[in-house]
């Protein structure tokens, strides 16, 4: 990850991840059969581990704790350069742009579960809350600051965050 950050998606190689890693080319390829999935699994690791899944057993809960947790990592050194890294790759390479895609598609089909699970715990939410439009407007905020050269909002925000998606997807 430390690599694809740096170097970007075509500037990394293989080559120099099996080196930093201490290991030959073939041990690399014989987990990945390409750079792409390598780098998808690298950025998949990276947001489990920096923006894991909460279940705090209710979805405002969930809400504000995956919210706090990445506007944490959004205000880090790493997460500023993930995000300025997906911005800049994705608008220029294909490959990039469906290795964001699939970043995005976990969160979603997590933001799902979590809508699930607090249906079935008898919360009022509303079948039309969309999972698709419930990260698309966080991830929206971050590429918009990334974009224009605006902090990321702090942590301290993820309250009031998590009220304006909670207006939209409970009911009254």
């Amino acid at each position: 990850m430390q690599l694809l950050l740096e170097r970007g998606f075509d500037g990394m190689t293989v080559d120099d991840v099996a080196e930093a890693a201490g290991v030959g080319k073939a041990t690399i390829y014989r987990r990945w059969a390409s750079k792409e999935q390598l780098a998808n699994d690298a950025m998949s690791d990276l947001f489990d581990l920096e923006i894991p899944d909460a279940d705090t057993g209710s979805i405002a809960g969930d809400l504000r704790q995956v919210y706090r947790v990445a506007l944490a990592f959004a205000n880090s050194e790493r997460g500023r350069a993930m995000i300025r890294l997906a911005v800049s790759e994705a608008n220029r390479d294909e490959r990039s742009a469906a290795a964001y895609r699939g970043l995005l598609e976990r969160r979603i089909d997590l933001t799902a579960q979590a809508l699930e699970r607090a249906r079935a715990r008898g919360e009022r939410v509303r079948s039309s809350a969309d999972p698709v439009l419930m990260v698309e407007w966080m991830a929206g905020v971050f590429v918009i600051r990334a974009l224009t050269g605006q902090p990321m909002p702090p942590p301290e925000e993820a309250d009031r965050m998590a009220e304006v998606t909670l207006r939209v997807i409970m009911e009254p």
